[in-house]
């Protein structure tokens, strides 16, 4: 699996400071800023993208795209605003929340179909899991956070991700994808 991200350190720490901007002047203002910074290579490849939103360490908001649609400063800057005000499992962030977020965010390799659930590495890979227009996503980050194992990490991920019986993973109809990220946050 390829791992070859043109994300260099500054790229990283631009993205995070437009994504900061991005999400004050949209919950301060109500209004989207602008990409104010020099375009490099890495800033205008497309890759799958996640912004996720933690507040006080806790899940705030998390969207993205398993696949790139659009150079990632683009992406960045719509993601930000989209896992602040329009993940539904979250209220909107408010003005009182902000000094309390941190951004966090996930750029990913393309997936590529496995086999054999035990090609998972948990911590290093996310998973994509697709059964008919069924389908869910955990970022590799997940398992660290939670402290699953494999078994739990993917039944979870059939059951609260993509809305199937926990035990699907197990069942020769579904499709399993693995995908790497390059993870950088505030």
């Amino acid at each position: 699996m390829s791992n070859n991200f043109k994300i260099t350190n500054e790229d990283a720490r631009v993205l995070l400071k437009a994504a900061r901007e991005v999400l004050t002047d949209y919950i301060l203002h109500g209004k989207e800023r602008g990409f104010d910074y020099p375009l490099t290579e890495g800033l205008e490849a497309e890759a799958g993208l996640f912004v996720t939103l933690h507040k006080k360490g806790a899940l705030r908001g998390c969207i993205g795209y398993i696949i790139g649609r659009e150079p990632l400063w683009k992406e960045v800057t719509e993601l930000v605003i989209a896992s602040a005000v329009k993940d539904t499992r979250f209220p909107p962030v408010n003005k009182s929340e902000l000094d309390e977020i941190d951004i966090e965010i996930s750029i990913l390799t393309p997936p590529e179909k496995i086999t054999d659930v035990n090609e998972i590495e948990m911590g290093v890979h996310g998973v994509i899991v697709k059964k008919g227009f069924r389908q869910g996503v955990f970022l590799p980050q997940v398992a660290i956070e939670t402290g699953w194992d494999r078994d739990k990490f993917l039944s979870e991920l059939c059951s609260q991700k993509a809305g199937l019986s926990p035990d699907a993973w197990k069942k020769e109809d579904l499709e399993i994808f693995v995908f790497k990220a390059l993870v950088f946050n505030e």
